[in-house]
């Protein structure tokens, strides 16, 4: 196995015992992600950063001052602003951006000993759900049906974290999650992600999609890792008003792997109508798998799931339509060249058709449509209003003592590349159809993988949690993890 393959666990472990450097670990990373070129996950490397911070991890492990992180090599996608290197969103409209400031959570990483390896491709601005959104092209996913040559999806938005991360590029990545783009991403590749409570992990630096929805988890190669990660990248912080001044436990010490008497809800609406048989069966032998570890299943409703979707739809286009307006061409990122006479709206117009893609002018139009004034109370407010009830609904399961949901985490297993070019756009919609009522609630999710399907591809679970609970929740997918035993890999091929 070579040093790339590690979990961060087992790479921690080889690092403290000196049977292996930062350096080396490092270069091992570095290889794997220029010879995995094909696979267009990392869109900008930072070789040179990654080994000054590997050389500094080693001086760190040789004085044993070594926290868990020390000399881990990371992805970091695209949407961190990252001191001095490119940070564009996946964007035109932020070409040649690179910030004189460091995002909290690259902070806390980097404090932690974290290694750097590059930035990491994505949908643009985080709308997407298959990476085809990108200003760089297409991630590509690792897996691939059978033999065919098909190039398949590795998700969205976080598609360069979960490409990199299935296909041992680097040891584990960073994602955001708006409406399932840690989660679906995760289960189309065979890896774990989590999206942590709304306020648990700071968003400054974090370029915003849908501020009330929005974020960052760990994507990594086991529940273990992402404990550790989750770990690393939480905690309070003065400057994002919407984080959560709760201590951050250790989630590690968590995974105790018994879940006996613990009740786990299994909502009835998530059973949609044309549900993959294969979706299916996964859904109830994950039931099986945690009845066997001492569980109770309950059946449990969440009557509004059905409106979640056009909510989410409503309200994070709106709240795009008012972060995105910050990119005008005035201060930084793309400026249109303009003709003779041009004025400041010429400029805006221009600089906006050119630097936003058609799937964020889509989203940034529906979102100024729903806060127009004659909309406004028809749209924008009904939408919030639906997702008060959809939080409620969650709220009524875990009073009622239910400790963790199951569902399937996506509708389906990787859809090729481009097969959903000429599909209404609603139909790419529907794959965060399970996702999206987490984000709405704001509650902590895990996708976790437990098989391949009858074209060899991964299929995952996912948990819900109650809010401020990752540890528990990570406990209850550790059990799930251990009893699926899923340990496959994607043939190497790019």
């Amino acid at each position: 196995m070579s040093a790339n393959e590690l979990t961060i666990a087992a790479a921690r472990d080889a690092l403290r015992k000196g049977e292996l450097t930062a350096v080396d670990l490092t270069m091992a990373c570095l290889t794997a992600m220029d010879a995995g070129d094909g696979l267009n996950a990392f869109v900008h490397k930072t070789p040179e950063i990654a080994l000054d911070q590997a050389r500094a991890a080693d001086a760190r492990i040789k004085a044993g001052d070594a926290p868990s992180l020390c000399g881990i090599p990371l992805g970091i996608k695209d949407l961190f602003c990252t001191k001095g290197v490119p940070s564009q969103a996946a964007s035109n409209i932020l070409k040649g951006f690179r910030p004189e400031y460091e995002s909290t959570v690259t902070t806390k990483l980097f404090a932690a000993g974290g290694v750097m390896l590059g930035k990491l491709n994505m949908d643009e601005f985080a709308m997407g759900s298959s990476n085809e959104t990108s200003c760089y092209g297409n991630a590509v996913n690792p897996w691939r049906r059978g033999n065919e040559e098909t190039k398949l999806t590795p998700g969205g938005s976080s598609g360069g974290s979960a490409s990199a991360v299935a296909a041992d590029l680097c040891l584990a990545a960073t994602g955001t999650d708006t409406g399932g783009s840690i989660r679906q991403p995760a289960a189309f590749v065979g890896i774990t992600g989590i999206k942590p409570t709304y306020g648990r992990v700071s968003r400054w630096g974090i370029v915003a999609f849908a501020s009330s929805l929005d974020q960052a988890g760990p994507m990594t190669k086991s529940v273990r890792d992402a404990a550790i990660l989750l770990e690393a990248m939480a905690g309070h912080d003065p400057k994002d008003s919407t984080s959560a001044e709760i201590p951050v436990p250790d989630f590690e010490a968590m995974l105790t792997g018994d879940i006996r008497g613990k009740k786990i809800g299994i909502p009835r609406e998530y059973r949609m109508d044309g549900m993959p048989d294969e979706i299916e069966k996964l859904w109830a032998d994950g039931q099986a798998m945690l009845k066997d570890a001492g569980a109770e299943i309950v059946d449990i409703s969440l009557p509004h799931t059905k409106y979640a979707l056009p909510a989410y739809y409503v309200i994070a286009p709106a709240e795009a339509s008012s972060n995105l307006a910050r990119y005008d061409g005035v201060r930084y990122g793309h400026r249109a060249k303009l003709a003779q006479g041009d004025g400041i709206t010429e400029m805006y117009e221009k600089t906006r058709a050119e630097g936003f893609g058609k799937e964020v002018q889509r989203r940034v139009m529906i979102g100024t449509y729903v806060l127009s004034a004659g909309f406004y109370d028809a749209y924008y407010n009904r939408a919030r209003k639906v997702r008060a009830l959809i939080k409620r609904d969650f709220e009524q399961a875990f009073a009622a003592g239910i400790d963790a949901i199951l569902t399937p985490a996506t509708p389906s297993s990787a859809f090729g590349l481009g097969e959903m070019a000429n599909a209404d756009p609603v139909e790419m919609y529907l794959n965060d159809v399970f996702t999206v009522t987490v984000n709405l609630a704001g509650l902590p999710g895990v996708a976790v993988p437990i098989g391949l399907d009858r074209k060899g591809l991964p299929l995952g679970l996912q948990l819900i949690g109650r809010p401020w609970e990752e540890g528990d929740l990570l406990n209850h997918a550790y059990v799930l993890e251990k009893a699926a035993g899923f340990v496959a890999k994607p043939e190497k091929w790019w």
